[in-house]
């Protein structure tokens, strides 16, 4: 995926979970952060932060977020690109569980949930729900980042459409290119880790694939690999 006419900024704050003050060119500015997370490992007030100047009428945000610095990487903090990620991924033929299936619809209302995606292969159908990864401990990827009752809905969801006949998986997108594991956030969300670990023994596929921020006159989310799932 490429991003194209990024800025660079610096952060100073957070006054609420979906706006960041940032400064761009000497001048503080409001940006719309689309990630809910905590992130605190990378809200650090004087960090490096991509933004891309905003589109559309009657914002209060004249900039979106894009990717923040950690360490010498840039980490891709905006979901609101997951959708067309994730779709590459799943018809790139990278991933063992997808391939033959191609995307019938994003969005796909199941149960009392909107499942992010409805994949199609011949008779058989998969339903897939997306997750950004952006937590990293050493090595190991985490998720979440804060608790999540709405991701645990999803994988009741996801193990309760096997019983009809769908397949069903969840994809983490893991965004660090030093994530060699992926494992639930036990310590943060336990409720979260035992969902995913009893919707993985009743047959939902957990997937999870890491990929590289990078930054020229563009920036460039690019796929790097599958890393294994450490379960608590």
């Amino acid at each position: 995926m490429i991003i194209d006419n990024p800025l660079m900024g610096i952060y100073l704050e957070r006054p609420n979970r979906f706006t960041m003050v940032v400064d761009v060119g000497g001048e503080r500015r409001l940006a719309h952060l689309k990630d809910p997370g905590r992130l605190k490992e990378l809200l650090i007030p004087g960090n490096d932060v991509i933004v891309r100047k905003a589109t559309g009428k009657e914002r209060k945000t004249e900039f979106d977020v894009i990717a923040l610095r950690r360490g010498d990487e840039w980490v891709l903090v905006n979901s609101g690109f997951h959708s067309d990620i994730a779709a590459s991924i799943i018809e790139s033929g990278l991933v063992d569980e997808f391939r033959g299936f191609r995307v019938k619809k994003r969005e796909y209302r199941f149960g009392k949930s909107r499942i992010d995606f409805l994949l199609s292969s011949g008779t058989e159908e998969m339903l897939v729900e997306v997750k950004g990864c952006t937590l990293v401990n050493g090595e190991v990827a985490l998720f979440p980042d804060a608790p999540t009752v709405r991701g645990r809905r999803h994988l009741e969801e996801l193990a309760s459409a096997l019983s009809i006949g769908y397949k069903s998986s969840v994809l983490f997108l893991v965004f660090g290119e030093n994530s060699r594991y992926f494992s639930p956030n036990i310590e943060m969300d336990p409720e979260f880790s035992y969902a995913l670990k009893e919707a993985h023994a009743k047959g939902v596929n957990v997937i999870a694939y890491s990929f590289r921020t990078v930054l020229d006159d563009s920036v460039r989310v690019e796929p790097l690999r599958r890393i294994p799932v450490i379960w608590p």
